[in-house]
């Protein structure tokens, strides 16, 4: 791991911290950097959940390091095999992240955050995809996952204009699952991701493969994926000793002792 990202676990949850003055703008460094910390996630039994945030108050992250840019750095550069910041195209990773957006989200910053499967973020945090006021696309999965996200419409109008979308405004589309005070972020992030890793890890994996490979199907379309048997870790948590442990442990009133198998 380089400079630009630190790492901390315990009790099964990752925290990665993007630290790179003054904007935590991205590289293509710094986005290999940023993968190897969730490949780790990915390949750690011991982990369950991650928390992604970046340094200070001021920015989670201004996107693509526009100083890298002007120094050489493509605009179509090999970010490395999990796309830019590490998570845009990671599509091989099979537990939760959250992203913990405690200050701006601009560009490439919004894009890691809509990569998260889930978004707390401070009352002062605003969220922007900028491209088109510097001639580019929001191609590193603004285009593709806020009109997923969103009503088509407040898509459309941030992809088209750059316009900043507040806190609060994101909350109330359901883009963000928590809107907390600043300097509380991380809290509530690290909060929120301890319930996650309390949970059956066969389960939350299950749950998260049915999410990724049901969406945008109709409902008969979706019930048709989940009962093909093509959903590995969905089979795996239904024939799994956690399943019997669940109600059993219900039924003698006591915390579950989760195996993960």
């Amino acid at each position: 791991m380089g400079d630009a990202v630190r790492t901390t676990a315990a009790d099964g949850v990752l925290t990665i911290t993007l630290d790179r003055p003054k904007a935590n703008a991205i590289d293509v460094a710094t986005s290999r950097e940023l993968y190897a910390a969730f490949a780790r996630l990915r390949d750690d039994d011991a982990l369950r959940v991650a928390v992604v945030t970046g340094a200070g108050e001021r920015f989670f992250s201004a996107g693509w390091d526009l100083k890298a840019a002007a120094e050489g750095e493509a605009i179509d550069a090999d970010h490395g095999p999990g796309g830019f910041a590490g998570l845009t195209e990671f599509f091989g990773l099979h537990k939760p992240v959250v992203a913990a957006v405690n200050g701006l989200a601009l560009g490439g910053g919004f894009e890691l955050a809509l990569a998260a499967d889930l978004i707390v973020a401070a009352d002062t945090a605003e969220f922007a995809l900028t491209e088109v006021t510097m001639g580019m696309v929001a191609d590193s999965g603004g285009v593709l996952r806020l009109p997923r996200r969103v009503p088509r419409a407040v898509a459309a109008d941030m992809l088209f204009t750059g316009r900043r979308m507040a806190a609060a405004e994101a909350h109330w589309h359901g883009l963000v699952a928590e809107v907390v005070p600043q300097g509380e972020t991380a809290a509530a992030a690290a909060r929120l991701a301890r319930t996650i890793a309390d949970a059956a890890p066969l389960a939350v994996a299950a749950v998260k493969e049915i999410l990724d490979a049901t969406e945008g199907d109709d409902l008969a379309a979706a019930y048709r994926r989940l009962r093909a048997g093509d959903l590995p870790r969905y089979r795996a948590m239904l024939g799994s000793a956690d399943a019997e442990e669940g109600p059993r442990a219900f039924a003698e009133k006591r915390p579950p002792r989760w195996q993960g198998r």
